[in-house]
């Protein structure tokens, strides 16, 4: 949320980078792995997988070149135990330490899956897209943070009164709980039984292509709140949350 330029630079100028290279050089398939995150983003982060997510899209709309098509693939899953970035490690090294554990709700609920799942199912996603799909994975039913912490301490043979857990409070951008689909849009089944297809609000990629260059201009003026009010532009549905950016959407 400190960092919106970078947010812009990696996730969606970096995925456009990629995706117009792999297209150049005729790769068969191109799969993007984005986030649960990316559905009504109240975060930098969130709202600039969505708009990668729709360049990604867009893209099965334009002529192959040089008579080359590569099919573009979106999957969209929640967290992955114990890879980098985890609450797993963290609480682990929590414990190890001592404690405290640090939760920021008690109410915080998230999606899990383990990396075996998470990898199997981005390889059959990616076989089984056809292009500009969607493919949102089925994470069970979520998991509260604050429970998992509990359940953490009891299986290293620690009491909560010897290993204390305490709340600091939402992060700028965070919200209570994920969401696989946005309210507008649908899933349809597909032969993979934790495989579903999203249907999703598109643009062309001439479109798209006109708000990253009115995104490039703005990069230059260096105003970050300029950056954000286009990015909720393109991203209607991006409404802030504990964060400086909710006066634009007071704005808007």
């Amino acid at each position: 949320e400190d960092n919106p330029y970078e947010a812009l630079m990696v996730n969606i100028f970096g995925t456009k980078i990629i995706a117009d290279l792999s297209a150049k050089h005729g790769a068969e398939k191109f799969v993007m792995v984005s986030t649960d995150k990316a559905v009504n983003p109240t975060n930098i982060m969130g709202a600039s997988k969505r708009i990668a997510e729709i360049y990604i899209q867009s893209l099965q709309t334009c002529p192959p070149q040089e008579g080359r098509s590569t099919k573009y693939v979106t999957t969209r899953f929640g967290n992955v135990l114990g890879s980098n970035g985890s609450v797993v490690p963290l609480f682990r090294k929590q414990i190890e330490a001592g404690g405290p554990i640090t939760v920021t709700h008690k109410e915080i609920t998230r999606y899990f899956m383990t990396i075996p799942e998470a990898c199997n199912l981005v390889l059959e996603a990616g076989a089984m897209g056809v292009g500009a799909d969607i493919f949102v994975f089925d994470m069970g039913q979520p998991v509260k943070i604050y429970d998992m912490a509990k359940k953490m301490v009891k299986l290293y043979g620690f009491t909560e009164d010897e290993i204390e857990i305490i709340e600091t409070g939402l992060r700028p951008g965070e919200k209570l709980y994920e969401e696989l689909l946005t309210s507008k849009e649908n899933t349809l089944p597909t032969h993979h039984p934790k495989i579903m297809r999203a249907e999703v609000n598109t643009l062309t990629n001439e479109q798209i292509c006109t708000h990253f260059d009115e995104l490039s201009e703005i990069i230059v003026e260096a105003d970050e709140f300029s950056l954000v009010a286009k990015m909720k532009q393109i991203v209607p549905e991006f409404v802030s949350n504990n964060s400086v950016y909710e006066k634009l959407d007071v704005k808007r």
